[in-house]
């Protein structure tokens, strides 16, 4: 999984070719620190298929907001710089987010 920041969001994410998956995250967020384990398998297992990121959206508060990431866990799918799918809060399971990713490889 590549790790996000403000220099590289829009080289990684919005100017991408193809599917991104961005797992937005938290440091005081339990669910997310939760879910990590399980998102890194999904990287591991679909990381050929789809390209796997992540960031911390403390300390890019800024960059989260203009991605309409208003609470965590948040994960996104991104094709060709347009966010196209999204799971959020309470639907982020393990189950639904790997749903998600099999919609788009």
């Amino acid at each position: 999984m590549k790790d996000l920041d403000k220099t590289n969001f829009d080289e990684e994410v919005l100017k991408a070719q193809g599917y991104v998956f961005v797992d937005f995250y938290g440091d005081g967020c339990v669910p997310c620190q939760a879910l990590m384990p399980k998102v890194h398998e999904f990287a591991e297992t679909y990381g050929d298929k789809m390209k796997f990121t992540s960031l911390n959206t403390t300390k890019a508060r800024r960059l989260a907001i203009g991605q309409k990431v208003l609470g965590l866990p948040v994960m996104a799918v991104y094709k060709d710089g347009e966010k196209i799918d999204e799971v959020v809060k309470d639907e982020a399971t393990a189950q639904s987010i790997e749903a998600m990713i099999q919609k788009y490889i």
